[in-house]
């Protein structure tokens, strides 16, 4: 059921604060750092995740790992995990969003390892017969790089005229369940927007496009793939993939949803099919886990998920729009002050995660807000990053930390916009 308390910024700004530390590591002003990594800045982590809980979000947190031989593990923890009071615990479950493109990336590659797909040509040629128009030659590789012109199906559920996102969400995502090849020809419907290949353009049908070619390619169903190629080999005890159950099972963060108009309350939105972005963003995780995850992946043939060579394609990353933000076969790169990082954002009703890892694999941090639909939330997320990977102070000032400007994608309240810190990243709208 729906939680009806509207969300004070002040009061979720004054909500507890927590420090935990693990192995070489002690709750401390500022991080020791490790060979090759500079020292985390705890403080400025811990002044960007407040930022967050102020700008709207019940709580948030950070943890970050290093992998030098010792279980170096910092963990900084800020309001709640739901508005009952319960503390935000950096320890439970969540909806991952679109992070879990990094897993449906994973599945393509191996396929492509075993001789099964070939990136180059034309995708069609790996779905079911009449799933993409006869014509339509974009590659596998220009979807998995988001440069295919395939149309977002999410458009069309999300921005609907005259619509609040929480009545889209309650009529057309929280209990609908989609067909994914129903999804794809929401998108075809509108052409091919570009050609292929000329240009970035985030689509979250291209990743369910990419769910459906394993499918096709295995004869299982994407979680089945999911489960026996990456879950159970890694050990990912906090990980599953169950559209359209509605549930997350065992101890995990409450989701919010913040409500077009501001004045109105947080809308509880944690339970939900999932069903509406699929492969492209209905994973279930928790933190230990998306470290486990990606620690692995960028390990390439030692980590047991992709050969070096494949790790090579998924991180030669191409520009984007967004300054500083690069984009590769279903990774992020983030050129910060200290060097890149490798990972994915995302955000689905009432989660927001982001998760990177050094390409050298010697630290990885994610970051986690229990609200979405708040571009203030996000960005305060990405102000966690630049201290936590290179121990610099994010540029976050509570009072000043948005200037007038017109709104963008639905994304930011009407009149404000982000103006400090690392760019968000065009995946917000979801």
């Amino acid at each position: 059921m729906a939680k009806t308390s509207l969300l004070r910024p002040l009061a979720v700004a004054a909500a507890g604060v927590v420090l935990v530390a693990t192995g070489a590591a002690h709750a401390a002003a500022a991080d020791s750092g490790t060979a090759g990594a500079p020292a985390s800045d705890l403080p400025g982590v811990l002044a960007a995740l407040q930022a967050t809980s102020a700008a709207g979000a019940p709580g948030a947190f950070a943890v970050i790992r290093d992998h030098d031989g010792t279980d170096n593990t910092r963990s900084v923890s800020v309001g709640r995990a739901d508005l009952d009071g319960t503390p935000m615990n950096s320890s439970w479950r969540f909806r991952v969003g679109s992070n879990s493109k990094m897993f449906t990336a994973v599945l393509v590659m191996q396929l492509v390892q075993e001789g099964r797909i070939d990136l180059d040509k034309p995708l069609r040629d790996y779905l079911p017969d009449g799933t993409l128009p006869a014509g339509w030659a974009m590659t596998g590789r220009q979807v998995m790089e988001h440069r295919a012109g395939i149309y977002d199906h999410t458009n069309d559920l999300l921005e609907q005229a005259s619509e609040e996102t929480t009545s889209a969400f309650e009529a057309r995502i929280r209990t609908k369940v989609y067909d994914p090849r129903d999804l794809v020809a929401m998108s075809v419907k509108h052409g091919v927007q570009y050609t292929p290949g000329s240009r970035y353009s985030y689509s979250n049908t291209d990743f369910v496009l990419l769910g459906l070619a394993v499918e096709h390619l295995t004869g299982q169903p994407f979680a089945e793939v999911l489960n026996e190629r990456i879950i159970q080999p890694l050990s990912l005890t906090g990980t599953s993939f169950v559209v359209p159950d509605q549930q997350i099972q065992g101890a995990h963060v409450t989701g919010y949803l913040t409500n077009d108009d501001r004045s109105k309350p947080l809308l509880d939105s944690t339970q939900q099919t999932g069903s509406w972005v699929w492969s492209a963003g209905a994973v279930i995780s928790d933190a230990e886990d998306l470290d486990r995850f990606l620690t692995a992946l960028l390990a390439g043939g030692e980590g047991g998920l992709v050969s070096d060579d494949s790790l090579r394609q998924m991180t030669a990353a191409l520009p984007t729009p967004t300054a500083k933000i690069s984009y590769g076969l279903g990774l992020r790169r983030i050129s910060l002050s200290c060097g890149d990082v490798y990972g994915h954002g995302g955000i689905v009703q009432g989660f927001q995660t982001q998760s990177f890892v050094t390409q050298d694999g010697r630290r990885s941090v994610v970051v986690f807000a229990n609200a979405s639909n708040n571009g203030a939330v996000t960005q305060g997320l990405m102000n966690t990053l630049e201290p936590a990977f290179c121990g610099k102070k994010p540029a976050v000032a509570p009072r000043s930390f948005f200037a007038p400007k017109a709104d963008v994608a639905g994304v930011d309240a009407p009149g404000t916009a982000p103006v400090a810190g690392l760019p968000v990243v065009e995946d917000t709208r979801i």
